[in-house]
């Protein structure tokens, strides 16, 4: 683009938003060009923080017309890359989109814009709606709950109600030509208190923002238990792990189980730690769900010597899977999420393990149940020292080659960056890639939605 020209769109933009939250300064650009993760930097163009669905409905008709990249952004911290520029343009910050529009206690539902947080979600409910609460994915607290819901993410409340995308009422969006949908009962301009028996919103989840902006949503909310805690139990072979959490997920009890193995601490180096959270409303309950989960069920473990119960923590903080990785100076890390099958999990651990020692890494690996064992979000992380380029593409490397692993043990990468997005593609059955491709092509025809993701399919 031109002088002129970038100065036109810089106007427009000014014209639909204001002069303090529309940005072309190099310092300010810098900011956006990066997430917390190994993906290189690129820069904006410009820098939008609209306020209204119909702001970003104006802004997106201007890119249109200009046929300029746009990309949305929630709280960045995806770290796969997905929010970053890849090719310029737009990036538009939706923060200012962070009104929460309604609670309904009855029917248990929240219906947000799209700039929500975690923690303000938590903070809100927990003032004004104490008896309920929403499945949170242990991020930090400035992740939104859009971002969340549309990589298909998960929080505490997996095990029993599956991912945060399936507990997803309705949804607004700006199309990428500028038109508003609605999806969900609140199409029919009722209550946005379901999305059942509608057609499905799937057109938005996991295609990172390439077919739209999301403005509003209803998500599902659930009884918040007077009396919280987590229980940890601990094997040192890994071959137990899917039996273990058979056994667990069949006493329908635990609200969270978290599998995971570390480096550091040394001491508990090839260790399997178990972490089971579990809710109540009475002491009572409380007794009767730990008598079933630690004595009935793993109690065999216990007195056969191979499992150790480590004890019992009351308290009603939330846990926060995203605190185990940082271990490098520099203070970086990523990780490769992945959806496997949980009798995958003794692969996952020693085949990620081996590549975070040959890479020089202290090992981390976890592992969240979701659905009644149906399936584990699985994620192999490595940390990097910011400040070191050998660190990073150590990291970088190793990223890869656990995108590679996914595909080779029969997992399904969770939220890929453009390698990852890139071996999907490639092993997409020929006529989904097909339809893929029509659906994109019919929803953005100029191109213009975060380019360089889900290219080429």
């Amino acid at each position: 683009m031109g002088d002129d020209e970038m100065k036109t769109i810089y106007q427009a933009l000014v014209d639909i938003v204001d002069s303090e939250h529309v940005s072309n300064r190099p310092e300010e650009l810098y900011i956006y060009s990066f997430d917390l993760g190994t993906a290189e930097p690129h820069p904006p163009n410009y820098v939008v923080a609209p306020r209204t669905t119909q702001q970003i409905q104006e802004i997106v008709r201007l890119a249109n017309r200009e046929k300029v990249p746009v990309v949305p952004l929630g709280g960045g911290l995806s770290l796969a890359g997905l929010a970053i520029p890849l090719k310029g343009g737009i990036l538009i910050d939706l923060k200012r989109m962070d009104s929460i529009l309604e609670v309904n206690e009855k029917s248990r539902y929240a219906v947000l814009e799209c700039g929500v947080s975690q923690a303000q979600l938590t903070s809100y409910l927990s003032r004004h709606h104490p008896d309920l609460t929403h499945s949170e994915p242990g991020a930090p607290p400035t992740a939104t709950i859009a971002g969340n819901v549309l990589i298909h993410g998960q929080g505490d409340l997996a095990q029993p109600y599956g991912f945060n995308s399936d507990q997803v009422n309705g949804l607004e969006i700006v199309l990428p030509t500028g038109e508003v949908c609605r999806f969900g009962s609140c199409a029919l301009g009722v209550s946005w208190f379901t999305n059942h028996p509608l057609p499905d919103i799937g057109l938005f989840f996991g295609w990172c923002g390439t077919t739209g902006i999301v403005t509003k949503l209803s998500i599902r909310l659930y009884p918040a238990r007077k009396i919280r805690g987590f229980g940890q139990f601990v094997v040192d072979d890994e071959n137990l792990v899917p039996e273990i959490i058979g056994k667990i997920t069949r006493t329908q009890m635990a609200e969270d189980i978290i599998a995971y193995s570390r480096a550091i601490p040394p001491f508990g180096m090839g260790l399997q730690h178990f972490t089971v959270n579990i809710g109540a409303d009475s002491e009572k309950e409380l007794e009767f769900k730990q008598e079933l989960i630690w004595d009935d069920t793993l109690g065999e473990y216990i007195t056969s010597g191979v499992g150790g119960y480590l004890g019992f923590t009351r308290g009603l903080e939330r846990p926060q899977i995203s605190k185990t990785s940082d271990y490098k100076k520099g203070g970086g890390f990523e990780y490769v999420g992945s959806i496997m099958p949980i009798e995958k999990y003794p692969e996952c651990y020693r085949r990620g393990r081996e590549i975070s020692e040959r890479h020089h890494i202290p090992y981390t690996v976890t592992g969240r149940c979701v659905g009644v064992g149906h399936s584990m979000m699985f994620a192999w992380t490595y940390a990097f020292n910011r400040a070191d380029p050998r660190s990073i593409q150590h990291s970088r490397d190793a990223l890869h080659e656990t995108d590679d692993l996914v595909m080779e043990l029969g997992g399904v990468i969770w939220k890929p960056g453009t390698y990852g997005q890139r071996i999907v593609r490639d092993r997409l059955d020929p006529n989904t890639r097909a339809l893929m491709r029509r659906i994109k092509d019919a929803l953005d025809p100029a191109g213009i939605m975060n380019p360089g993701n889900w290219e080429g399919l």
